[in-house]
């Protein structure tokens, strides 16, 4: 958990830090104990820890990208790099809890696995970590027809976000587009206008042994809403696009990235007297415009779209974490040269992440950061000392009241 020290400065940490082990733990050692970790124990700390889930909270679910420079690593491949980075990768998919604020799960996966194709692989491992009353929150991209089926089948919750040029949003949007920027679809509270449906979802599933297709109808709530700025700025960003595209045939210096939208929103005329003369296609250009600052969510368990709002927003959570994996405990880029290795360090990480998520949620819920950032309160408790005479007992220096009452907040017993 020190900020962003990669495991050959424990040396130093060693010499001036108490801990169990009592003295250094060379480089080699540390790779030992790395590989050592095995699956069957991975998998029993997780099914012990998803125990203490609280069954009402939402599970958000995302993934990321952790750049490697190794290339003996099986699942190091190339793929959508979500840091832009040009190494290949490995992805990580990770499950946290939207209102305890703590990890639950993660699963290594291929580097060139994209988004949608992780759910499945998900929902297997839902199954033996055997969690109850499985409720899950996921961005657009993991959104499909099969996905949503699936999530059906196996009778869990969804909050999920989908693209508005879906035809079961886009015939809704379409009723309400003309009138949703009004009074009566406006919350003060979020900013925001609001507008919910409630529909048919056209569940299918294919019987296994006889391989018989059943249709039904599923109720799905859909929540539409329209963020005014939001719109605004997409329009901004579209007109600056079009000022290049502009600029590119007037200037004869066309971009190879762009030549599919030159023909997409202008009739471009050449003539030897006028030169290139350029006129704007509006219905293509509205057709473009015409659901900036929209946007939906889907449920099949929240009818209430502000609630389905504020949970969805929650999800932020779990971008936090990302950060703090690749940030705090140094997993930007992964330079371990074998697979053990790799596991077991991503294992060491996420019991990191576990206490840097609970110490963030503590720090909030009673209210700290007006007083001390992370690094400030871990730095406040480093500074404690302990004593050590050969023959006697260590004995721990003394604690002050403010270091006590952070003891207190984060539900640790003040050392003795």
């Amino acid at each position: 958990m020190e900020d962003r020290n990669p495991m050959s400065r424990f040396p130093k940490w060693a010499r001036t830090h108490a801990h169990p082990y009592g003295k250094d733990i060379p480089s080699q050692r540390s790779s030992e104990l790395l590989g050592s970790i095995n699956e069957h124990g991975k998998q029993n700390f997780f099914r012990l820890q998803s125990q203490k889930r609280l069954e009402e909270e939402y599970l958000a679910y995302d993934t990321t990208s952790i750049s490697s420079y190794s290339k003996s690593l099986k699942q190091v491949k190339y793929g959508l790099n979500k840091d832009h980075d040009p190494l290949p990768q490995i992805n990580l998919a990770l499950l946290f809890g939207e209102k305890s604020r703590l990890p639950v799960y993660y699963r290594k996966l291929p580097g060139n696995i994209s988004d949608v194709k992780t759910i499945t692989n998900m929902l297997a491992d839902i199954d033996f970590l055997q969690l109850k009353k499985v409720k899950l929150v996921m961005d657009r991209g993991f959104y499909s027809k099969s996905n949503i089926d699936s999530l059906y089948q196996k009778h869990y919750k969804f909050l999920i976000a989908a693209k508005t040029s879906l035809k079961i949003i886009k015939l809704k949007l379409d009723e309400v587009r003309g009138e949703m920027a009004t009074r009566p679809f406006y919350s003060s509270k979020y900013s925001i206008y609001y507008t919910t449906f409630t529909t048919d979802w056209n569940y299918t599933k294919t019987k296994k042994r006889s391989g018989e297709v059943i249709e039904e109808k599923r109720r799905i709530y859909l929540h539409i809403f329209y963020n005014e700025q939001r719109g605004a700025d997409d329009k901004s960003a579209f007109n600056r696009l079009l000022d290049a595209l502009e600029y590119e045939l007037l200037s004869g210096k066309r971009n190879p990235k762009n030549e599919k939208f030159y023909s997409k929103y202008y009739e471009i005329k050449e003539t030897p007297a006028r030169g290139v003369t350029l006129t704007p296609k509006q219905d293509a250009i509205d057709e473009r415009t015409k659901n900036y600052g929209y946007f939906a969510l889907l449920s099949n368990g929240i009818k209430d779209p502000l609630e389905a709002l504020d949970i969805y927003r929650s999800k932020d959570v779990i971008e936090k974490a990302f950060d703090n994996l690749k940030e705090r405990l140094n997993m930007r880029r992964t330079s371990v040269s074998s697979d053990e290795n790799l596991d077991g360090k991503l294992f060491i990480q996420f019991i990191g992440l576990i206490y840097l998520s609970y110490i963030k949620k503590a720090m909030g819920d009673h209210n700290l950061y007006k007083e001390y950032t992370m690094q400030g309160l871990l730095d406040e408790l480093d500074i404690i000392e302990l004593f050590k005479q050969p023959g006697k007992k260590s004995r721990v220096g003394e604690i002050t009241k403010k270091q006590q009452a952070l003891f207190e907040c984060l539900g640790v017993e003040v050392p003795t």
